[in-house]
């Protein structure tokens, strides 16, 4: 099968999903950052600007609402029940998605900080300004939050509410779809700029990654994905992200598989923990912003950015061939976290 092939058999076999429109921008832009490679003396490099989707200040999670909200309005919900951190990137554009789908949404966020139990800030002011219903737990604790997720989609379905439940395990790869078709993007438009890259950097925990190796897996692209964990201590995190890919895969029809070693994922500039920005990744933010004009996150974008930077300066990477780095989103958590972000 030929590249062309390729792609159009990506192409349909996405077509072929239940899909409600949400990002206002798609394709994003391929952008080339002259001002940072020359900053950093490093390759030509080149964001994917997946922060203008355009729902809600934009970001990476409105693409994957178009298939997974299409999946709970196909199956009849009215509500839907989701938890993550106060400052969530997921949650802010989840509360614009339902608001402009017209589904009740109910949100069990954890706090990471102190003040995330007090301020409304940031993610956290939109989602609330968006109608969500928000409810914080006590402290920053995964069983708890589960616990009381549970409970609260048992409370709205004894109200008579239809709840659906996202990214559970027969619907998660639908996020993962949503950045195959992303990572076909990037290469149609490195095609169209006549630029061959070496390396794909991005800040993935699970979905994205996992999109993205489906998609240029599939496409037999040799980027070489680099995934920045945002989090540390997720042992089996390359396990699942193949397990997401194939079963996203499998969805699509395509014949694909992967393993866990077919996913780096590098867990080593989380800092001290997650949602705690870094000094690495402030800097990163920092130069970024003053050199290109273009604003990262303190808990995300910026620490993929830190590696990135690292590499680049460690030698590790090609200085004639090009690097793109996907841009996420999360800039509203700038707002949450100004403290940190002008501390220099």
């Amino acid at each position: 099968m030929t590249a062309t092939e390729r792609e159009a058999q990506l192409i349909e076999a996405i077509a072929q999903l239940p899909r409600v429109p949400l990002a206002s921008v798609r394709p994003t832009p391929l952008e080339p950052l002259p001002r940072l490679s020359a900053h950093l003396g490093g390759p030509p490099l080149y964001i994917k600007r997946d922060d203008l989707t355009g729902l809600a200040m934009g970001g990476n999670k409105t693409r994957m609402f178009e298939f997974a909200l299409a999946d709970a309005l196909h199956k009849g919900a009215d509500t839907v029940v989701a938890g993550s951190a106060v400052q969530s990137n997921y949650c802010r554009q989840l509360s614009a998605a339902c608001a402009k789908l017209d589904l009740e949404l109910h949100l069990v966020l954890r706090p990471v900080r102190p003040v995330d139990k007090i301020d409304q800030q940031g993610n956290n002011l939109l989602q609330r300004l968006l109608g969500a219903h928000v409810t914080v737990i006590r402290e920053y604790d995964h069983a708890a939050q589960q616990e009381a997720i549970q409970a609260k989609i048992a409370e709205q379905e004894a109200l008579g509410k239809k709840v659906y439940w996202p990214r559970q395990a027969d619907t998660v790869d639908l996020d993962a779809i949503a950045y195959a078709e992303s990572a076909l993007e990037v290469v149609q438009q490195c095609r169209a700029l006549d630029i061959d890259p070496s390396h794909f950097y991005l800040c993935a925990l699970d979905t994205t990654q996992a999109g993205v190796g489906l998609g240029l897996s599939f496409l037999q692209n040799d980027m070489h994905v680099r995934g920045i964990c945002p989090m540390d201590d997720v042992p089996q995190r390359r396990e699942e992200m193949a397990h997401i890919a194939n079963s996203g895969a499998k969805r699509l029809g395509l014949d694909l598989e992967l393993c866990g070693s077919d996913f780096d994922n590098d867990d080593s500039f989380v800092g001290e923990r997650y949602g705690i920005p870094s000094p690495a990744g402030l800097e990163a933010l920092r130069t970024v912003a003053r050199t290109e004009g273009i604003l990262l996150d303190p808990v995300y974008t910026s620490k993929a950015m830190a590696a990135l930077f690292q590499d680049i300066r460690a030698g590790a990477l090609d200085a004639d061939r090009p690097v793109v780095f996907l841009h996420t989103g999360g800039n509203p958590a700038l707002f949450a976290y100004a403290a940190d972000v002008l501390d220099s």
